[in-house]
C-alpha cells in the first residue's frame, strides 16, 4: 500500500516537472544559450571533440597528484551516462511516449553537447583542492565561486548539493540501476532456461560487487570505470549493430514513425494505449536527461579533476561522451525496440530493459543474454560513478566525516530498488533528475559569458595546450 502511494504522488510531481513550460523549456533555452556562447561547439568543433577523446584511449601519462587522467574522466563520466537508462530508459520512453519520444531525446542531446562541454569547462575552471589532496568540482563549487550575487549562489549550490545526494541515492544513480539489472537478467534467465528466479538474487550480487568497489575511492572507480566503459560499449553496440544490419531494409519505416510520431499523437494499438506529443515531448526530454545527464550537473564532478593544462580540453571531451551516449547508443536501442513491434504488446507495458532484451532476442539467439550482460555492465559502472558524485554532493554540505554513513545507506538502497515497481524507480529518477537539474542550469546560465571567454582562448590556438 506504502510503495502505490508513493508512486502516485511521484509520478504527479514528476508529470508537472517535465511540462513543456519546466524542465524541457529550461533545458532547452539554456542548451541553446551555451551553444551561441560555446561558438557552436558542438558542430564546429566535434571533430576536435573526438580527437581528444579517442586520444586518451592511447594515454599512459603519469597525473598531479589528486587528479585523474581526461580518459578516466570520460569513463568515469560515461560510466555514469550509458547506463540502464540507455537499455531500461529508451524502452519506457518509447512505452509512455510512443516512437516519437526518441526524436526529442535528440533535440535534448543536440543542445546537451553545449551544455555538457560548458559544464566539463567550469568544473576544470572552478574545481579546488580538499584536504584529503584530492580535488573537487561540480556545480556547487562554480556556481558559489562564478555566480555574482553571493548570497544567492551560497543556497543554489547548497540546493544542488542536497538535489544531487538525493539522486545518488534514490534516483537515476542507484534504484534505476539496480532494478534495470535484476529485469534484464530475470529475462535472460527465463529466455534461456525456462527458469523464474526472484530480483533478490541478481540484485543481492550487484549489491556486494559494487560495495566492494567502493572502498577504494575515487582512483579504484576510475581505474575501474577505465577497464569497463569500452568493453561494455563495445558488447553492446556490437549486438544492436548486428540486429540493425539484418533489419537494414526497416530503417527508413523506424525513422518516419520517430518523425511523424515527434509532433502528431500516436493512436493506441496492441497493448500501446496510445501517446499524445505531451507525452512524447516529456518522456523524450525527461530520458534523455536521464540517459546523457547533460544539464544535470553530474558529469563536470568527473571531468572537473581531469590533470589537463586548459578547461575547454575538457569541455571537448564532454562533447563526445553525449554524443556516444545518445546519438549512438540510444538511437540503436530505439531502432531495436521500434523495429521489434513488441512495444505494441500488453505483456511489455510495464517492462524496461527486459523490453530490450526481448526485442533483441527476435533476430539474434541468446541476445537477452548479451542485454542482460550490457545491463550489468552499465549498472555496475553508473553505480560506482553516481556513489562517488553523491558523495562528493553530500562532503560540500557537510564535510568529509559524512561520507561512510553516506555510503553505507547508498549500498543498502542499490539491494532495495533492484526489486521496486518500474514506475516507482524510474519516477523517482527523473523527478530528482528535475530537481537537481534546476540549480545547475541556472547557475550555468549566469556563467555563459566565462565559457565564450575560455572558449575564445583555448580555440585561439588548441595546439599550444596539448
Amino acid at each position: 500500500m506504502f510503495v502505490e502511494t508513493l508512486s502516485e504522488y511521484v509520478l504527479a510531481v514528476n508529470d508537472f516537472l517535465y511540462q513543456w513550460y519546466m524542465v524541457p523549456m529550461v533545458l532547452l533555452v539554456v542548451g541553446a544559450w551555451l551553444t551561441v556562447r560555446s561558438g557552436f561547439v558542438q558542430f564546429a568543433k566535434f571533430p576536435l571533440a573526438v580527437k581528444r577523446a579517442l586520444g586518451g584511449v592511447f594515454s599512459r601519462k603519469d597525473t598531479e597528484a589528486g587528479t585523474i587522467t581526461p580518459f578516466q574522466a570520460l569513463s568515469t563520466a560515461l560510466a555514469a551516462t550509458v547506463g540502464n537508462g540507455n537499455i531500461g530508459g529508451v524502452a519506457t520512453a518509447i512505452l509512455l511516449g510512443g516512437p516519437g519520444a526518441i526524436f526529442w531525446m535528440w533535440v535534448c542531446a543536440t543542445a546537451g553537447m553545449a551544455t555538457k562541454y560548458a559544464e566539463a569547462v567550469l568544473g576544470v575552471h572552478f574545481r579546488v583542492k580538499r584536504e584529503t589532496g584530492e580535488y573537487a568540482s561540480g556545480p556547487m563549487y562554480y556556481i558559489q565561486e562564478g555566480v555574482p550575487y553571493k548570497k544567492f549562489a551560497k543556497v543554489l549550490a547548497i540546493l544542488f548539493a542536497i538535489f544531487g545526494t538525493a539522486t545518488a541515492l534514490f534516483g537515476t544513480g542507484n534504484m534505476m540501476q539496480s532494478n534495470t539489472i535484476a529485469r534484464t537478467a530475470v529475462e535472460a534467465v527465463r529466455a534461456t532456461s525456462g527458469i523464474e528466479i526472484s530480483q533478490w538474487i541478481p540484485g543481492a550480487i550487484i549489491t556486494v560487487a559494487v560495495g566492494l568497489v567502493l572502498l577504494g575511492g575515487i582512483k579504484r572507480i576510475a581505474k575501474t570505470a577505465e577497464a569497463l566503459v569500452p568493453t561494455m560499449i563495445v558488447v553492446y553496440l556490437g549486438a544492436s549493430i548486428g540486429y540493425l544490419l539484418w533489419n537494414i531494409a526497416d530503417v527508413p519505416g523506424v525513422f518516419a514513425a520517430i518523425f511523424q510520431h515527434a509532433f502528431t499523437p500516436h493512436a493506441a494499438v496492441g497493448g500501446f494505449v496510445g501517446a499524445s506529443f505531451r507525452a512524447a515531448l516529456a518522456n523524450g526530454i525527461s530520458r534523455g536527461i536521464l540517459s546523457n545527464e547533460a544539464g544535470l550537473g553530474s558529469a563536470p564532478i568527473a571531468h572537473g579533476i581531469a590533470d589537463v593544462k586548459h578547461p575547454c580540453q575538457q569541455g571537448t571531451v564532454g562533447v563526445f561522451e553525449v554524443f556516444v551516449d545518445t546519438i549512438l547508443v540510444c538511437s540503436l536501442t530505439a531502432f531495436v525496440i521500434i523495429q521489434s513491434g513488441l512495444w505494441t504488446q500488453g505483456i511489455y507495458q510495464d517492462a524496461s530493459g527486459d523490453l530490450t532484451a526481448a526485442a533483441m532476442s527476435t533476430t539474434i539467439p541468446f541476445a537477452s543474454i548479451i542485454v542482460a550482460f550490457a545491463s550489468l555492465l552499465f549498472g555496475f559502472s553508473t553505480l560506482i560513478a553516481w556513489c562517488y558524485y553523491g558523495e562528493k554532493c553530500i562532503e560540500f554540505v557537510f564535510g568529509s566525516g559524512i561520507i561512510k554513513p553516506y555510503k553505507i545507506i547508498f549500498v543498502f538502497l542499490i539491494m532495495w530498488g533492484s526489486v521496486q515497481q518500474v514506475d516507482l524507480v524510474f519516477a523517482l529518477g527523473t523527478t530528482f533528475n528535475g530537481f537537481m537539474a534546476f540549480p545547475n542550469l541556472i547557475g550555468l546560465a549566469f556563467l555563459g559569458g566565462t565559457v565564450a571567454k575560455l572558449s575564445k582562448e583555448y580555440f585561439a590556438d588548441p595546439e599550444k595546450y596539448e
